[in-house]
């Protein structure tokens, strides 16, 4: 696999892409999932939870996952790096710069994801990586969530500074 130096911005930007990469794992959303999270959050929502309700007066014809709780099981779904990145002392979450819920996760469904690289900044406090994560219900073209992440790679300390 291709190292890149966390700071080598020219390298970086030689990676964005317009094509997403390989697959994710898959992973099952379940009913049991829904429900813990509705418990987690509190948002009980009957077309989440009610799994009657929601096959008889739902627009799905059955349950569906919280938006919210698809973006979270990106962890699950991380896709396979097509590079990786060295020299860095430190990694925080920066935040999002784009989150779009497209199409309803069914409960019982399997769903995994795929990652672009869309943007690389120097900082001065280290280098901010935006990628874009598509997540789609196996075997649907449209995804159900689009994720513009954002990721500081930060700096070793200097070591030795003077105090003066």
């Amino acid at each position: 696999m291709r190292e890149v130096r966390f700071d080598d911005i020219a390298a970086l930007r030689s990676l964005i892409t317009e094509e997403y990469g390989a697959w994710g794992p898959e992973v099952e959303v379940t009913q049991a999932m829904i429900n813990a999270f509705a418990d987690l959050t509190g948002d009980h929502q009957w077309i989440h939870t009610d799994v009657e309700r929601a096959r008889k007066e739902g627009p799905f014809g059955t349950t569906i996952a919280h938006g919210f709780l698809t973006l979270s099981l990106l962890g699950q779904m991380r896709p396979p790096e097509t590079f990786k990145l060295v020299g860095y002392a430190n990694v925080l979450n920066y935040g999002s710069d784009g989150l779009r819920f497209l199409a309803p996760v069914p409960s019982g469904s399997r769903i995994h994801a795929r990652r672009r690289l869309v943007d690389v900044q120097a900082r001065p406090n280290g280098t901010l990586i935006v990628s874009e994560t598509a997540t789609h219900v196996v075997d649907k073209d449209k995804p159900s969530l689009v994720y513009k992440g954002m990721v500081l790679f930060q700096p070793p300390r200097s070591v030795g500074r003077s105090a003066g």
